[in-house]
């Protein structure tokens, strides 16, 4: 008790307070703008932190990932441009909820539950971090593999098409994916001598092109000058019915909180994977699945709660081992060493109060999350009220600067341009684009762990089902696969018997 009243009073100090509510502020920002992720408002961070203490410097990026993660879901939601990653995978679900005139409903859900996921994981880490890090210790290549091959098996089930489209669009994100330098050898795969792809199709352009350019062409083709949608012009829009679909979905709430803990905690995952997989298990095990995509509120609030709680996940790792949760964590683990904060067993002992404080801050960036979300919504919300034909330029130019600032080449912005046009003749010809994305975001992390298990195991297949844990994800992943046609089959079978 005596180190949570030492920790909280190191929160509670008026220069702490601030910084928290500055880089609060930066965070929304950044997530707002398509194209500037976390990560990099992260490193943009780091040469201020040197200047203040420990508590204040974890706190001021633990504050502006947490805001960031959130707001990306305004311009998804407004103009269907996700901010980051993680807000990709409900995008479909939130735009098309603000076209049927409910934008308050849409963005409402989406700061509660990520405020909801954001204090379920930090209270996840500050009850059981260490005991959740040595599960996390025991996840090899083969149990990475699995566990991204579940991932793609997912993005089947994340299409709105057939399945023939959806195994389509799933193996153009693998193509795609496939760009750069090979894994193991080191060869430079379908970069025809450009050297801005041996590290790969820049994955933020490529992102904005799959959303923004094929609203800016629909737009311009079909001359849509109608309004958006209804604006939000108070904020009891955004509490309307919310009681009402969280008691409804509680368990959805529950459900995305812990699988996006447990995704952040595993080294290298992070929001974005999160996301994916807790939007496909809710859409795996939803009663509506055909109501995915057109604006239905049980796979968002899913992912909202997943986006959020994985960041906190994300801190076990890296506070009791020093192993990075994700991108952001990595910079973080620097910041640690600097301040003297050495990552491991022992900073809970030896640091005690300032960990508590960090601990403390999570707790108090989720719930500024709320009240700031709220105006950060209410301040965006002008948006509704232009046509689309004249919002058009508007995204456009967003996409343009996003892509760019990303790379600082213009590359970027021609990968985002073809990208662009083929996701709108895919949309046009009924292929879901969100197997392709998932692709896109899971093809190097299959493809790496693959061939690492490959070399570990001599070329023995059996390796990949001789640890636990491995064992354990291939056969869900197989029966992913193979029940659905075993089922089929079955009905098949009977059927000329009942008739009979």
């Amino acid at each position: 008790m005596e180190t949570l009243i030492a920790a909280a009073q190191l929160v509670l100090e008026p220069y702490t307070l601030m910084v928290i509510l500055a880089c609060a502020l930066f965070g929304l920002f950044i997530g707002a703008v398509p194209g500037l992720s976390a990560t990099m408002a992260t490193a943009m961070l780091v040469p201020i932190t040197f200047y203040m203490d420990p508590v204040p410097a974890v706190g001021a990026i633990v504050t502006m990932s947490a805001m960031a993660i959130f707001a990306s879901d305004i311009p998804a939601a407004l103009v269907r441009i996700p901010g980051t990653a993680a807000s990709a995978a409900y995008v479909d679900d939130l735009h098309q909820l603000t076209l049927k005139g409910k934008p308050g409903i849409a963005l409402g859900l989406c700061v509660v539950t990520s405020a909801i996921g954001g204090v379920f994981g930090t209270a996840v880490l500050m009850i059981a971090a260490p005991q959740l890090a040595e599960v996390s210790l025991n996840f090899t290549s083969f149990e990475y593999f699995w566990l991204a091959l579940l991932g793609l098996s997912a993005a089947v089930m994340l299409g709105s098409g057939t399945l023939v489209k959806s195994v389509m669009a799933l193996c153009l994100g693998l193509l795609v994916a496939s760009v750069g330098l090979d894994t193991s050898s080191g060869y430079p795969r379908f970069t025809y001598g450009q050297q801005d792809f041996l590290s790969g199709v820049p994955f933020i352009p490529a992102l904005i092109g799959f959303f923004a350019v094929p609203e800016v062409i629909r737009a311009i083709v079909h001359r849509d000058n109608t309004v958006s949608a209804r604006s939000i012009s108070k904020v009891s829009e955004l509490f309307e019915g919310m009681g009402k679909i969280l008691w409804k979905f509680r368990f959805n709430v529950a459900r995305g909180s812990v699988v996006g803990t447990l995704v952040g905690i595993l080294p290298g995952a992070g929001s974005d994977i999160a996301s994916w997989i807790s939007y496909a298990i809710s859409k795996r095990f939803s009663k509506h699945p055909e109501r995915y995509g057109k604006g239905y509120e049980e796979g968002l609030v899913d992912s909202g709660a997943a986006n959020n709680s994985a960041l906190s996940g994300a801190y076990v790792p890296a506070m009791v081992f020093g192993i990075p949760g994700d991108s952001i964590t990595a910079i973080v683990i620097g910041v640690l060493y600097v301040k003297g904060l050495n990552p491991g067993p022992m900073v809970f002992i030896n640091n005690a109060v300032e960990v508590n404080a960090i601990f403390l801050v999570f707790m108090l960036a989720n719930l500024l999350m709320v009240p700031l979300g709220i105006l950060a919504i209410l301040m965006a919300a002008p948006v509704l009220r232009v046509s689309k034909t004249a919002l058009a330029p508007l995204i456009l130019c967003f996409a343009i600067v996003g892509s760019f600032s990303i790379e600082l080449s213009t590359t970027a912005i021609t990968v985002m341009m073809v990208v662009g046009v083929f996701a709108y003749l895919m949309e046009e010809n009924g292929i879901p684009v969100a197997p392709a994305v998932l692709g896109l975001v899971m093809g190097t992390l299959v493809e790496r762990n693959l061939i690492t298990s490959l070399i570990k195991a001599d070329n023995n297949p059996l390796a990949f089902f001789e640890r636990p844990i491995a064992g354990g994800l291939g056969v869900v992943t197989l029966a992913l696969w193979f029940t659905p046609l075993l089922v089929a089959l079955y009905r098949r079978y009977r059927r000329p018997r009942v008739a009979a």
